[in-house]
């Protein structure tokens, strides 16, 4: 199902035309559909049904408190890096003791703090983050739930800045390390041995990856059942893709079908953290045509927008595709979309043929995760807005930062 949609010549998400939300609150401006995040959600759970289960959605995906506060009143978990993002969770209403708390460089007050909040698990990543975590948990008088994040070293077969599972990756402890160190978690006073987690990349479009992997993982779960050490869940992590262009990635039902074939009647709870296939396609970002410039070699649309205020061009050379919001007769040409930023590398499209006049409104399209979240203030621009719409109904749930906001805490000197 689509919810962004042409009716009439113009673009709408839901039932409320993009022109009308760039007119009360300005560009850029990023809009989610809370109808496309619900059916997203729904998707996993289905496919779930009939095992025990918890859906943990990554929060570096999009960390508004409205797509949190979406999610948290379906049930869902999150999978959280940071205590800043526990933060969130909490303040948007989501349970803590849904948490699972990844990341490779978990500060001693940011354990502490899950400690407080009585956080599902963390998923450690290395020997020396469980030293801490025991020690800390024994400082406190807790009993520290804790799985490992295995790292299966299978190629996940996408772009190397966002592979995570192979063994020259930061994340994880390596699958040769794994027993050892849950013989020691299970040995502790001050550990409980919950779990174990993998996840091995994003944006992936294939299954087999995620096959390899959950069978080098299930080699582990079946190694420690015969040496006593019962897990409770299963975390198949996330990394699912979406289609930004002409991938095809499999349907939910299909990949976990296939996972879920795997673990077969072993009993255990499972877990996912999706982020991307969540709030991905929930997402556009709207901009307006500021100039037009014709060159020798490239003619440019210079937008409102820039990469401070979607990375993803920029970082990973990704395809969004640009849309305008109102439709134009007449010829097309060949432009490079870009932003204000100073940066040649500032651009959110290149070669898209379109036909546009300066005071367009453009929207690019698959904006919904790991937009807003990597925005940044270079240049002192101020962040976008951020708009969620609920059928007919427009709600503001980020205000457009202010230029003062940005320097508000700083000082000068005599």
């Amino acid at each position: 199902m689509q919810f962004f949609l042409h009716r009439d010549g113009r673009l709408h998400v839901e039932s409320v035309p993009l022109d009308a939300i760039a007119a009360r609150f300005g560009t850029p401006c990023y809009v989610y559909s809370r109808a496309a995040l619900e059916a997203s959600f729904r998707a996993f759970t289905a496919a779930l049904a009939g095992r025990e289960h918890l859906v943990c959605y990554a929060l570096k995906a999009n960390s508004n408190l409205a797509v949190l506060g979406v999610l948290a009143r379906l049930g869902a978990g999150f999978d959280i890096v940071s205590g800043g993002e526990l933060a969130r969770v909490i303040a948007a209403g989501g349970d803590p003791r849904k948490v699972v708390f990844s990341g490779v460089g978990k500060s001693a007050a940011e354990i502490r703090q899950a400690f407080e909040a009585d956080i599902l698990c963390f998923n450690v990543e290395s020997a020396a983050e469980l030293e801490r975590i025991e020690r800390l948990a024994a400082e406190h008088g807790r009993l520290a739930p804790v799985s490992f994040r295995v790292n299966p070293d299978v190629d996940p077969k996408t772009h190397p800045y966002i592979s995570t599972g192979l063994k020259e990756n930061k994340f994880g402890v390596a699958f040769e390390e794994a027993l050892p160190l849950y013989r020691r978690a299970a040995a502790s006073r001050s550990l409980r041995v919950v779990g174990v987690d993998f996840h091995i990349g994003s944006q992936l479009t294939e299954t087999a990856p995620f096959v390899a992997a959950l069978e080098r993982i299930l080699e582990l779960v079946d190694a420690l059942a015969r040496e006593g050490i019962a897990l409770h869940h299963l975390d198949l992590g996330g990394g699912l893709g979406i289609r930004y262009r002409d991938e095809a990635p499999p349907p939910v039902a299909e990949y976990l079908g296939a996972l879920l074939g795997r673990v077969g009647t072993r009993s255990l709870k499972i877990l996912l953290e999706p982020g991307r296939a969540l709030v991905g396609n929930a997402g556009a970002l709207l901009t307006r045509v500021e100039y037009l410039k014709p060159g020798a070699e490239h003619n440019f649309a210079i937008v409102d927008a820039a990469m401070n205020d979607l990375l993803r061009p920029a970082l990973y050379d990704a395809w969004h595709d640009i849309v305008p919001v109102a439709a134009r007769s007449g010829p097309t040409r060949c432009y490079d979309v870009v932003g204000p930023v100073c940066e040649t590398g500032d651009f959110l499209g290149h070669a898209r043929d379109l036909a546009v006049e300066e005071g367009d409104l453009l929207a690019i399209m698959s904006a919904g995760a790991y937009g807003m979240s990597m925005s940044s203030n270079y240049n002192t621009r101020a962040r976008a807005a951020e708009v969620m719409v609920d059928g007919a109904s427009v709600h503001l749930v980020r205000e457009r930062e202010s230029v003062q906001s940005l320097f508000a805490l700083e000082r000068t000197v005599p």
